[in-house]
């Protein structure tokens, strides 16, 4: 099995990564002789500078289903593009029915979004950004449309450097003045 903390030298054990479980939900299957109950479970981890991954996972046990949905959740972590600790940009993420809006905030704002979405957002490292839920409010499509929209997000030298163009052209209006 896989180590989940690390040891410093002082001999306290010091947590790597911010693990949530964000929604617990019992499905049943229909079967012959009845219903046959298991646990979806959807988790969130995250190491606060910039990594963030979900991953769903069931079982006929809680703790079964939240070891796979963890470890799903490890093996999927993917960088996201910060800017400070807010997003650069505004960006709309979509799944199924759920849609995510993330609008860049001035420092001191405060993650200003509702508990899937902040789960997410504060796994992830971002500390100022405002978000609206659109459409579904699902637990599981809600934060995968929240990842949708990380995953869109681009830095300002990227955009730049590929359409080769100086960073003061592609860079916002209120932010020319301050880099």
């Amino acid at each position: 099995m896989e180590r989940r903390d690390r040891r410093n030298r002082g001999g306290s054990v010091e947590n790597e990564l911010d693990e949530r479980v964000v929604d617990i939900t019992r499905v049943s299957k229909v079967v012959k002789g009845g219903r046959k109950f298991h646990f979806r479970v959807v988790a969130v981890v995250g190491d606060n500078k910039g990594q963030v991954g979900i991953g769903i996972g069931k079982a006929p046990k809680v703790p079964e289903a939240i070891v796979k949905a963890t470890g799903k959740a490890r093996r999927t972590m993917a960088p996201v593009a910060l800017e400070g600790t807010t997003v650069p940009h505004r960006t709309l993420g979509r799944c199924g029915g759920a849609r995510v809006l993330l609008r860049p905030a001035t420092p001191g704002t405060g993650v200003v979004a509702g508990g899937a979405v902040r789960a997410v957002l504060e796994a992830a490292g971002i500390r100022d950004v405002l978000t609206k839920s659109l459409g579904s409010a699902t637990q599981a499509n809600v934060i995968q449309a929240t990842l949708d929209a990380l995953n869109q997000l681009r830095r300002v030298e990227d955009v730049a450097r590929d359409r080769g163009v100086p960073e003061a052209r592609v860079m916002p209006f209120w932010r020319r003045g301050k880099s």
